[in-house]
C-alpha cells in the first residue's frame, strides 16, 4: 500500500495584534511580571518603606518642637502631607532603575521580540511603580495616624487628596522612565534621579513654609511644581480652601504625564533598535 504523502502547508506568519483590548492586556501582563516579583523581593518594598517612616519620626520628633509654621499649631497637620508627596515622589525612581536593569540585561529587547504592543513595556513599568507607590502609601499613613496626624476635612477630601498625590507620583515616574532608557547602567540611573528629587522636595513647602527662606530662594520655592502640589494636597487634608494650587498641580500632572510619555516612548524605541 502505497503512503500518501501530505502537502507541506506553508507556516502562517502571525501578526501582532493591535486593538484597545489587546494593548490593555499586553500593559497589565507587563505590569504584573513586576508585581509579582515584589513577594519574592520584599527586601526592597520593606526598606523603600522604612526610609519615608524615619522622615516622619526624625522631622516630627527631632525638629518637630523648633519649627513653627504660621496658621498651624500642631506641626504633624503641616508635616505629614509634605512627607507623603515626598515619598510618592522618591517612589517614582523606581521606574528608572527599573527600565535601566531591563535594558542592560537584555529583556528589553527580547520583549520587543515578541507580538507585543510596544509602549506597553513602560506603560506596565509606570503602573506597577505606581501599584507599589500605593502600597508605600497606605503603611505610611498608618504611621501618620499612630504620632497623631489626623484627617481634618472631609473623607472626600482626603481622597482627593491621596488621589492627587498618585497622580503627581505617576506624571514623575514618567520623568524617571525617560532616565531609565537613556543612561547607561542601572548605576547612573539611581544616581541621576536622586540628582534632581532631592532639589525638588527640599526647595519647597513640603516642610517649612517658603517665606523662612532667603529673599531669592522664596520665590524658586513658592513656584515650584512640587509646592503647588503639596499645598494642594495639604489644604485637603486639613480641610481648608486649595484655591488654584489644586487646578494647577492637575495640570503639572497631566501636562508632565504626557509630555514624558511621548519622549520616553520615543527614546526606547530608538534604543532598542
Amino acid at each position: 500500500m502505497t503512503a500518501i504523502e501530505s502537502p507541506t502547508r506553508p507556516a502562517v506568519r502571525q501578526e501582532t495584534p493591535s486593538g484597545l483590548v489587546w494593548s490593555i492586556r499586553d500593559c497589565w501582563t507587563e505590569a504584573s511580571r513586576h508585581l509579582r516579583a515584589l513577594p519574592r523581593n520584599p527586601e526592597v518594598l520593606a526598606f523603600s518603606t522604612i526610609q519615608p517612616v524615619m522622615f516622619v519620626l526624625l522631622f516630627a520628633y527631632v525638629f518637630g518642637g523648633s519649627i513653627n509654621v504660621p496658621g498651624y499649631d500642631d506641626y504633624n497637620q503641616f508635616l505629614i502631607p509634605g512627607i507623603f508627596a515626598q515619598t510618592v515622589l522618591f517612589g517614582s525612581t523606581f521606574a528608572a532603575v527599573g527600565l535601566a536593569e531591563d535594558l542592560s540585561k537584555g529583556i528589553a529587547d527580547r520583549l520587543r521580540s515578541l507580538p507585543m504592543f510596544e509602549p506597553a513595556v513602560l506603560i506596565g513599568r509606570t503602573f506597577a511603580d505606581l501599584i507599589r507607590n500605593l502600597i508605600t502609601f497606605v503603611v505610611m499613613l498608618a504611621v501618620a495616624f499612630a504620632i497623631g496626624f489626623r484627617f481634618e476635612g472631609t473623607l472626600g477630601e482626603a481622597l482627593a487628596a491621596t488621589l492627587l498625590l498618585l497622580a503627581f507620583a505617576y506624571a514623575f515616574t514618567w520623568v524617571n522612565a525617560l532616565l531609565g532608557v537613556s543612561v547607561g547602567s542601572v548605576e547612573a540611573a539611581n544616581s541621576a534621579s536622586f540628582t534632581w528629587i532631592f532639589p525638588l522636595t527640599f526647595v519647597s513647602s513640603a516642610f517649612v513654609d517658603p517665606s523662612s527662606m532667603p529673599s531669592w530662594l522664596e520665590p524658586i520655592a513658592r513656584n515650584n511644581p512640587f509646592t503647588i502640589a503639596t499645598n494642594a494636597v495639604r489644604a485637603l487634608y486639613n480641610g481648608r480652601a486649595a484655591g488654584s494650587d489644586l487646578w494647577l498641580a492637575l495640570a503639572w500632572a497631566v501636562g508632565i504625564t504626557l509630555v514624558f510619555a511621548f519622549l520616553a516612548s520615543r527614546k526606547f524605541t530608538s534604543s532598542t533598535r
